[in-house]
């Protein structure tokens, strides 16, 4: 995988948004609560509802114990309530069978309703620091321009998108901090629409290179019409480009493309 780890954490360093779930002290419960709010919802949505609920309730037991009705209302403008309800839910299975902690391992995390491939490996990799892929749509879009040269990643498939990830992964402590940058770039930087191509981190892109080729064939092309009318090159028979006078008849001769 040509992507730069080292590239890459280091621009997230400079570049990160300041999100309250990625302050210091934050727990496993409160990030996997923000993995909740996030699906399908914009950042700004989210931060002020995060920041009251992880208030009232910090924890699995607090949230258990309060009604259906307290957390649909708390979840308040957020939308998709159903995921209130998956929230509950799964804080009383953390409560009653795990001890009120939040699992470490992917497996665990799986059983836990509302919890899929996603937000499990987002909870285990930014709760608990594990090396796991951890692949959303910011993400493929990232590793399909970046590594495949594609501008849409097209379908998702877990597999493919797992193995991606996790050859990019760096095999050092900082796997998990490349996980988050890597979402970043593309919420920030790779976007589906008007990516900031100029101030990408990464030196190698398989789809920014393509756009450049591209960019080069069609100027190439414009100045070989020119020179065309000009009367300064001649096509060939064999389709190729040569120095008028120096074409078909007149033997070997330099060619242009």
């Amino acid at each position: 995988m040509n992507v730069s780890a080292r590239e890459l954490v280091d621009w997230y360093a400079r570049a990160r948004r300041d999100l309250p779930w990625r302050a210091p002290g934050v727990n496993a419960w409160q990030i996997l609560v923000s993995e909740f709010m996030l699906q399908q919802t914009p950042v700004a949505r989210v931060e002020p509802i995060w920041q009251a609920w992880v208030r009232r309730w910090p924890t699995p037991s607090a949230t258990a114990a309060a009604s259906p009705a307290d957390v649909l209302r708390a979840w308040g403008k957020l939308g998709y309530p159903r995921r209130a309800k998956r929230l509950h839910e799964c804080a009383t299975v953390i409560a009653a069978e795990h001890g009120d902690v939040v699992p470490d391992d992917v497996d665990t995390l799986l059983t836990l309703p509302g919890v899929g491939a996603y937000t499990a490996r987002a909870v285990a990799c930014f709760a608990y620091d594990k090396r796991v892929p951890v692949v959303d749509t910011n993400v493929r879009r990232v590793v399909g321009r970046a590594v495949h040269g594609q501008a849409d990643p097209g379908s998702p498939s877990t597999v493919r998108d797992h193995a991606d990830v996790s050859a990019m992964l760096p095999e050092d402590p900082s796997a998990p901090v490349f996980s988050a940058a890597l979402m970043e770039l593309g919420a920030t930087v790779c976007t589906a629409r008007a990516p900031k191509c100029g101030v990408c981190p990464l030196s190698v892109c398989e789809w920014r290179a393509a756009l450049a080729w591209l960019t080069d064939t069609a100027q190439r092309d414009r100045a070989l019409g020119s020179l065309l009318v000009d009367g300064l090159v001649e096509q060939t028979s064999d389709g190729r480009f040569a120095l008028a006078g120096e074409g078909d008849d007149a033997g070997p001769a330099p060619r242009l493309n």
